[in-house]
C-alpha cells in the first residue's frame, strides 16, 4: 500500500493486492467504521480527518412497466382530466391536496404527511425527446440517461465508476431485493452486489462448492488464478461484512410485504427496503442502492390495480424513512422513483390505460426541499401518439441528484449540461465529496 493513503490514493491494485481485511484499527473504531474492510476504513478515516466527507445515499426504487402519473399525482381541477378519463378521473374526489391543483393519490397518506413536513419534491412532466412506447427501448433511455440510446452504462454504474470505485469496493453498489444487476448500476468498471433478501447472505453452493472452487485454483499459476482466488475471497469477506451487518442492525419501523394485490406479483419491496435500511444503518459503505417495485403496466381494469401497488409502495416508503429517522440518518438518504414511462392520458375501452410518455418523479427524504418542480404538461395539447409533451428532461432531474446530493461532477457522467432543479436543500459540495463511502457510525 502507498504510505499516507488519502481519497484518492486508493487504487484497484492496491485493494487487490491487500486484500479485503476486517477490523479498523483503534483510530478508526473511535471515528466510527467498524466492521469495515481496513483498506476502506484507513482512505475514508483520512479524508475525514481532512475535512472531506460526503456520506449522502441514494435510494432508486423502480416502478417497473409504467406508473400511470396522473393517478399519482392528480389535477384535481381540470375538465380535460375528466374528459379523457370519465371513469379513473373518479380518484380526483378522493386525491390527498398538496396545493390547490394537485393532489396526492389517497393511497399515498404517508407520502403525503412527508409532503406537508417539506420532504418530498415532486418534480412533473419529466420525460425525454422522441420518446417510445417500448418498455425495452424506453427503459434503456432512463437508465442510461441517453436519448439517443448511445450508451449502454448505466448512469448510476458509471457514477459508482468514475466516483467511488477505485478500490472495488464491493458494497458501495447495491441491488436490494433483485436477481441480477439492474441496468441502471451495470457498467463494466463497477464493482457491484446484487442481494436477494437478508437470508441470502452466503456463497451460492454453500460451503462444499467453495471448498472445491479454491482447490480446483490451488496452486494454479499466473494472473487467472490469482485473480480467481481473489474473486473467491472478496465474495467470501464480502458475505462476512453482511452477516456483521445484519448482527448489527435492529429496525425502528414495521416493514410488511404481507399485502393482497389484484394481480399475482413476487414483490419484496417492503424487504428489500429493510435490507436497504439495514446496509446504510450498520455502515457497510453502500453508496447506491436499486430496488423494484413491479405490476405498473395497468392496460386494464386499473383503478384497483393501481391503488394496490400505490398502498403498497406508500407503507413500505413510510417504514423505510421511520427507520432511518430512528437510526438518526435519514438526514443523508434520498429516495428517487422512476419508471419507464407514465400511461397516455385518455383512459381505454378496458378501464385501463396504454404506454404514454412523461410522468413525475418523487424524491423523498430529508435532503429534500420539497414542493412541485417543473410543469405539469397540457391536457389539452398532447402530441401525435395522444401523450402528453414532457416539460423536464430527464437529465436535469439525475443532474441535480449528481451534483448537489451525492456531490460529483455530472458531467462525467452525462452528456451536456441541463436545467437546474434545484430540490436538494443543502447541495454537497464537490471539492468535499470523497471518492469512496462513509461508514455510518
Amino acid at each position: 500500500m502507498n504510505d499516507g493513503v488519502g481519497i484518492n490514493r486508493v487504487s484497484r491494485r492496491d485493494f487487490l493486492r491487500a486484500g479485503l481485511v476486517f477490523g479498523a484499527g483503534a483510530a478508526g473504531l473511535a471515528a466510527g467504521y467498524a466492521a469495515v474492510p481496513d483498506v476502506f476504513t484507513r482512505a475514508v478515516y483520512a479524508a475525514k480527518k481532512d475535512g472531506r466527507s460526503n456520506d449522502r445515499v441514494l435510494v432508486m426504487i423502480q416502478l417497473a412497466g409504467g406508473n400511470d402519473g396522473l393517478q399519482t399525482v392528480i389535477p384535481l381541477s381540470d375538465p380535460a382530466y375528466r374528459d379523457l378519463r370519465p371513469r379513473l378521473s373518479r380518484a380526483a374526489e378522493s386525491a390527498l391536496p398538496i396545493g390547490s391543483e394537485f393532489g396526492l393519490n389517497a393511497k399515498l397518506p404517508g407520502i403525503k404527511s412527508l409532503f406537508d413536513r417539506g420532504r418530498v419534491a415532486i418534480v412533473q412532466g419529466v420525460g425525454y425527446e422522441r420518446p417510445s412506447g417500448s418498455h425495452f427501448d424506453s427503459i434503456r433511455v432512463w437508465e442510461t440517461g441517453d436519448p439517443t440510446r448511445r450508451q449502454m452504462e448505466g448512469w448510476l454504474g458509471k457514477t459508482i465508476a468514475k466516483n467511488y470505485d477505485s478500490a472495488g469496493h464491493p458494497l458501495v453498489g447495491c441491488a436490494c431485493g433483485a436477481t441480477g444487476v439492474p441496468g441502471i448500476l451495470r457498467d463494466l468498471q463497477a464493482t457491484l452486489t446484487v442481494i436477494n433478501g437478508q437470508q441470502n447472505f452466503k456463497f451460492l453452493g454453500g460451503d462444499e462448492m467453495e471448498r472445491a472452487a479454491g482447490a480446483l485454483y490451488t496452486g494454479t499459476p499466473g494472473i487467472y488464478g490469482a485473480l480467481f482466488d481473489t474473486s473467491v475471497a472478496t465474495a467470501r469477506d464480502t458475505v462476512a461484512q453482511l452477516k456483521t451487518a445484519a448482527s448489527k442492525y435492529v429496525p425502528k419501523a414495521k416493514y410488511n410485504d404481507n399485502v393482497r394485490l389484484p394481480i399475482s406479483s413476487k414483490n419484496q419491496l417492503a424487504a428489500a427496503l429493510q435490507l436497504a435500511a439495514e446496509l446504510i444503518v450498520s455502515g457497510s459503505g453502500a453508496k447506491i442502492l436499486h430496488v423494484t417495485l413491479g405490476g405498473f403496466d395497468t392496460h386494464f381494469t386499473q383503478e384497483a390495480r393501481h391503488e394496490g401497488l400505490l398502498t403498497y409502495l406508500d407503507s413500505a416508503v413510510s417504514a423505510f424513512y421511520e427507520d432511518l429517522s430512528g437510526h438518526g440518518m435519514s438526514d443523508r438518504v434520498m429516495v428517487a422513483t422512476w419508471s419507464e414511462f407514465g400511461r397516455r392520458p385518455r383512459e381505454n375501452a378496458s378501464a385501463g390505460t396504454d404506454h404514454g410518455s412523461a410522468a413525475p418523479v418523487i424524491l423523498i427524504g430529508d435532503p429534500v426541499k420539497g414542493g412541485l418542480y417543473g410543469q405539469e404538461p397540457s391536457l389539452k395539447d398532447l402530441d401525435r401518439a395522444g401523450n402528453q409533451k414532457y416539460t423536464v428532461d430527464l437529465r436535469s432531474v439525475y443532474q441535480e441528484i449528481l451534483e448537489a446530493h451525492l456531490g460529483v461532477d455530472p458531467r462525467e457522467v452525462l452528456t451536456g449540461s441541463f436545467e437546474r432543479l434545484a430540490f436538494v436543500r443543502s447541495p454537497v459540495s464537490r471539492e468535499a465529496s470523497p471518492m469512496l463511502p462513509a461508514a455510518a457510525g
